[in-house]
């Protein structure tokens, strides 16, 4: 896989699940609602992945090293790898109950972090277990705080 492919896809799909999952999380303790936890993910799937292309476009033109089809390939991977990883969690919201949703989510979140990052650490002749461990603490990390966000939220502005 090309460089500028690579990093765009790794790019979007980190944080189409990191921001999912924080997204789903939060909003799940402040509304308790389905119908906004799966707006919310529609609406970020198409916002986020939008703006993070935006975002790796103007960073990998600001380092004045790559070509005009290099930059190109990295938005548009950024933009779809966010876009699909994003919508992949609007399956569980739609088909189950939403506290059983959340749990499928973060399940299948954390799953897509240990796959990427042991594919990532063995591409990068790292060691998997820190790289994972890694990955899956500042995952987590998101996880708890968002959760408590969300019930701060709606404790604050009810």
């Amino acid at each position: 896989m090309k460089l500028s492919i690579r990093k765009g896809f790794s790019f979007g799909l980190a944080s189409g699940i990191i921001t999912t999952l924080g997204l789903i999380v939060g909003l799940n303790s402040s509304t308790h609602s389905s119908i906004v936890v799966a707006g919310g993910i529609v609406v970020i799937a198409v916002a986020d992945a939008l703006s993070d292309a935006m975002g790796i476009h103007i960073s990998e033109e600001s380092e004045n090293r790559h070509s005009v089809q290099e930059i190109w390939e990295s938005t548009f991977a950024t933009f779809f790898s966010k876009f699909f990883f994003a919508l992949t969690f609007l399956a569980p919201v739609l088909l189950l109950p939403l506290s059983l949703a959340v749990i499928a989510s973060v399940a299948w979140g954390l799953f897509l972090i240990i796959l990427f990052s042991y594919f990532l650490a063995r591409n990068e002749q790292q060691k998997p277990f820190h790289v994972v461990l890694e990955h899956l603490a500042i995952t987590v990390l998101v996880i708890i705080a968002t959760n408590y966000i969300g019930f701060w939220v709606s404790q604050a502005f009810v």
